[in-house]
């Protein structure tokens, strides 16, 4: 795995205080307040996991599946698979926690999911945010790190369901990615 990374963008001790920040600062945010923090399947696992355990407040723990890559490195149409219940929404503040903000459409789309649903208030945490490559204007209300427009892998985030053991964010070397996707031609299948 390790061979398939050009660069490492951040370390692990950098992922630790980067963290801590948002912690800190969701800490305050939502202090003396019931709130729910909703972690985005599957990316947002790992990173929603270290960001809970450094909340020393009240907090109850959703999940709600979205997926948009699939096997590829460009965003498709977005696939819903599950909600929290209603009285986990309904009149709450939600914290939504995903692994990457980059085209805007996922969060948007569950920004407005939730809301239609009754929550109170909608936030969002992001571990890494991209954006070069917003589609929808969106901003999210905390983020850990900002990235340039590389394709990374690690720390959680996936191409094509391996590297997100990496306790590390590395850049996928492009070839990994484009042999797949010339393969995919050369067999006559779509490309991912």
């Amino acid at each position: 795995m390790h061979e398939d990374i050009e660069k490492v963008l951040i370390d692990e001790a950098e992922i630790i205080r980067g963290i801590d920040r948002v912690a800190a600062e969701i800490t305050q945010q939502f202090r003396g307040e019931n709130f729910t923090v909703i972690s985005i399947l599957k990316g947002s696992c790992v990173f929603a996991s270290d960001l809970i355990r450094r909340i020393p407040i009240p907090l109850e723990l959703a999940f709600v599946s979205a997926a948009s890559y699939r096997e590829g490195t460009e965003s498709g149409e977005l696939d819903l698979n599950f909600f929290p219940t209603d009285h986990e929404i309904r009149g709450r503040r939600l914290l939504l926690v995903d692994d990457i903000l980059d085209t805007g459409k996922t969060m948007s789309s569950l920004v407005a999911a939730f809301r239609e649903r009754g929550a109170s208030e909608v936030q969002s945490c992001v571990f890494l945010d991209k954006p070069s490559r917003r589609d929808v204007q969106y901003e999210p209300d905390f983020r850990c790190f900002e990235v340039e427009n590389l394709f990374v892998v690690g720390y959680g985030l996936d191409y094509a369901g391996g590297y997100r053991n990496l306790p590390y964010v590395g850049a996928l070397r492009p070839e990994i990615y484009e042999q797949e996707a010339a393969a995919a031609v050369e067999s006559g299948e779509p490309p991912a």
